[in-house]
């Protein structure tokens, strides 16, 4: 995600910590670098005059403060600046007590609407979430629902007389009626906003009144995506966008423009095209991770959602004993995987980007496991040369892949061996 702002900023994190003072002439030879960053990000260039003439106020006098030194001083600043300019504080939606909250999706064509509509059913599914077709211009709009709202396991109020306006209303009937906690409406775009769109989206909205209209824009659209936003915040009123492809190259400019051009906050982004691919957009950790400082609550919050699924009082005993074998290992790889590509969860942790981790080694190691008997997982001392000559036949690799691989899991073994009385009650590690 922003890869390419990271990889920017990680160059320019990396000149101010190496300056031992910091005068006038260094504070304008890092803002110079920090503005060619975030103009060829494609942010928009008031913003970028903006962030610069506030990271200059609060850079101010920066040689006074004896308790951090100079660079320090500078990357908080620039934090702070990343923070305000991405909005600040997390949005979250605000579920109604008693009936039923409204989500109305808008955007154009090709945003994501409909799958994005079917993530946040998924997302909210303890809320018992009811889908709404709306979009009655595209063609095949409402099977393309009708097959993400079985894959979401939740219900889709049926299309009423071809007709939007007809169809909201039934939703409300149906909320009202069963009980319904969400109603999330995936309505119609064009291929850019005109008024037939905008008067199809008040009559929508006249009908069932939405709590919240959040536009869902293409992360990857940059200055468009603002545009977007301006204009329906114009002409129908916006509480917050979604931006979508996010896993892409999207070079950050939608995110770090949105807010200050349109008023428009971020509330989610869209980061894989599988249906749990929707994640609140907080500001400060987007900030954390664009400065190389990672992102640890997230990954906190991601491995606890397999946590449940190992042993860990059982995998602790065998690290401490220095038992753990291929199995735990291939065990544990399948638990991580879960939570999405390997690279994304490394650039979680400080100083690591998306672009140090070869997601090939870990295929690699996968294969060569499932190559592998169960006698040889459970017992790798006993894989001498003929098995790995085996190994690395079934597993398309090369017997010094296998060596390469073993040699780490038995360094790795011994190393949790030597101190696994300091491990936490509990974990997971991580091979």
């Amino acid at each position: 995600m922003l890869e390419g702002l990271i990889d920017r900023f990680h160059l320019v994190k990396r000149k101010i910590l190496g300056y031992g003072r910091i005068t006038n002439e260094e504070l304008d030879s890092i803002s110079k670098d920090i503005r060619i960053a975030l103009l060829e990000a494609d942010v928009n260039y008031r913003v970028v005059k903006d962030f610069i003439v506030g990271l200059g106020e609060k850079t101010k006098g920066i040689e006074l403060s004896k308790s951090l030194k100079p660079g320090d001083l500078v990357i908080k600043a620039v934090y702070e600046e990343l923070v305000e300019l991405l909005g600040g504080e997390t949005r979250r939606i605000d579920f109604k007590k008693n009936g039923f909250t409204v989500i109305s999706l808008i955007g154009l064509q090709g945003v994501g609407k409909t799958t994005t509509a079917a993530k946040m059913a998924v997302k909210y599914s303890s809320r018992n979430p009811l889908l709404v077709p709306a979009d009655t211009k595209r063609p095949a709009a409402v099977q393309q629902l009708q097959l993400l709202a079985q894959r979401a396991n939740t219900p889709m109020v049926p299309l009423e007389k071809d007709s939007a306006v007809a169809t909201v209303k039934k939703a409300k009937e149906l909320a009202n009626k069963k009980g319904y906690g969400v109603v999330i409406i995936d309505t119609a775009g064009r291929l850019h906003i005109d008024d037939p769109l905008i008067e199809e989206l008040k009559n929508i909205h006249g009908a069932l009144s939405p709590d919240y209209r959040l536009l869902v824009a293409d992360g990857m659209g940059g200055q468009d995506a603002v545009t977007q936003a301006r204009l329906f915040a114009e002409k129908i009123g916006l509480d917050g966008a979604i931006l979508t492809k996010m896993d892409g190259d999207a070079r950050g400019g939608a995110a770090l423009s949105i807010m200050q051009v349109a008023d428009v906050p971020i509330f989610f982004v869209g980061t894989s095209e599988k249906l749990d691919g929707l994640e609140d957009f907080h500001p400060d950790r987007m900030a954390q991770r664009i400065l190389g400082m990672g992102d640890v609550m997230s990954l906190v919050e991601k491995v606890k959602t397999v946590e449940a699924e190992i042993d860990q009082d059982k995998m602790k005993k065998k690290v401490m004993k220095g038992e753990l074998n291929l199995e735990d290992f291939l065990e544990q790889l399948r638990a991580v995987k879960k939570l999405g590509p390997i690279s994304k969860i490394a650039a979680m942790i400080p100083g690591v980007r998306e672009s140090d981790i070869d997601e090939g080694q870990f295929k690699k190691m996968v294969a060569m496991i499932n190559s592998m008997t169960r006698r040889e997982r459970l017992h790798p001392e006993v894989i001498d040369g003929s098995r790995k000559r085996r190994i690395a036949a079934g597993s398309g690799t090369t017997v010094t892949d296998v060596n390469k691989m073993l040699k780490e899991f038995f360094y790795t073994r011994d190393m949790l061996k030597k101190f696994g009385k300091d491990l936490p009650a509990k974990m997971p590690f991580k091979i």
